[in-house]
């Protein structure tokens, strides 16, 4: 069953606010929460979608990765659970903690450990590489841990030191009404930690912009919108937090021959008229060499062959898609004027014919025909009527 829309569950608008996306998220969290709803089981499984809904959209890349791809975009993004103890959704000030920004990657206090940003890189693929797959070298721009400083932001001979202001908790408590919450600290962003002799190549950030070189396999039959996902890859966890992942977005370039629809493939042939007339062999290009055509006589413009299994491999199955060869009958140019009187004597030779040798053109002259005095018997009709 598909999954329901983020935006749906939370009941806003998709180019929603930050704002607005915390007060839906605080409104309905309230109202479905199991320890106001006990023994509620629709309440409970409405909750769950709630956090999750929630969880994706305040987080902007994850929300951009959403709102691109849908649910395909943030697979995996979610944990396994939902909180702590007890009902396994913990209690009122969870909610206040995601609302208010509190840290709860580090575990309750001390320096907090922070998931790398993934990363996307867009790759261009020949019609060919895609099909048969191949392996290329990517150079991939991301924030990677900084040797200097081993990450940890402070420069040789010193160390990171204990947040005055959370006392290296990450947070702080403070008072919003009735209600006591807590928040990253304004001071050390949650780190628990300042630093005040930074690392002269990454200014105190434990992370410097660096290039790596990745070996990218790439399967037979990707399509453009294939995603190959490189775990690791993206750039590096802040405060020893794992990293993040590189998605690598197939994109196919144009092929002077054939155009690709999912697994099959097309080309248009052109033949001369008379083989069209008279029937005849032509040799057709595949992507695995080429293949002879038979052609019956008298076959028209816009007829369609299918060369079945000539076309793309599937990248989820055995099945392997068909070619489809479009005839596109060619009017001969540049006529000698012997050329020229030989077609004159062929089309008289059609003429005495009559409509045997163009039943096409013949029909459509009847249907013309029948339209025309339509329109000339209404417009008669409306003289008659002034």
């Amino acid at each position: 069953m598909s999954k329901q829309c983020y935006y749906e569950i939370l009941s806003v608008s998709k180019s929603c606010s930050e704002a607005d996306l915390k007060k839906a998220y605080r409104r309905m969290a309230m109202k479905f929460h199991p320890d106001r709803n006990p023994d509620n089981h629709e309440a409970e499984i409405k909750f769950k979608e709630i956090k999750e809904a929630y969880e994706i959209l305040s987080d902007s890349q994850k929300r951009a990765a959403y709102d691109q791809f849908g649910h395909a975009g943030v697979d995996g993004s979610q944990g396994g659970g939902f909180g702590g103890g007890g009902s396994g959704f913990g209690g009122f000030g969870d909610i206040f903690e995601d609302i208010f920004g509190g840290s709860r990657g580090g575990g309750g206090g001390g320096t907090a450990a922070y998931r790398g940003s993934d990363l996307q890189y867009n790759l261009e693929l020949t019609l060919e590489e895609a099909v048969f797959g191949t392996s290329v070298d990517i150079r991939v721009p991301s924030k990677q841990t900084c040797e200097t400083c081993d990450g940890s932001g402070a420069k040789e001979g010193s160390h990171p030191e204990t947040c005055g202001t959370c006392h290296g908790q990450g947070q702080v408590r403070i008072q919003q009404g009735f209600f006591s919450v807590q928040q990253t600290c304004p001071h050390c962003h949650g780190a628990g930690t300042v630093i005040s002799d930074p690392c002269d190549d990454c200014h105190g950030e434990g992370r410097v912009e660096q290039k790596k070189t990745l070996e990218v396999k790439i399967p037979e039959g990707v399509d453009t919108g294939d995603r190959i996902r490189l775990s690791g890859e993206g750039e590096a966890g802040i405060n020893g937090g794992p990293s993040g992942d590189l998605y690598v977005q197939m994109h196919l370039k144009e092929h002077e021959i054939f155009t690709r629809d999912g697994n099959d493939l097309h080309c248009v042939m052109p033949i001369p008229f008379t083989q069209a007339a008279l029937g005849g062999n032509i040799n057709v290009p595949t992507l695995r060499g080429e293949v002879s055509l038979k052609i019956p006589a008298e076959t028209q413009t816009a007829k369609v062959f299918r060369l079945r299994g000539k076309g793309v491999k599937s990248v989820r199955s055995s099945m392997t898609g068909d070619l489809l060869c479009r005839i596109d009958v060619e009017t001969p140019i540049n006529l000698t004027s012997k050329q020229k009187k030989l077609l004159e004597q062929f089309q008289a030779a059609l003429e005495k014919g009559g409509e045997k040798h163009s039943p096409q053109q013949h029909g459509w002259g009847t249907k013309a025909k029948s339209f025309f005095d339509e329109v000339k018997g209404w417009f008669e009709n409306e003289a008659d009527t002034k």
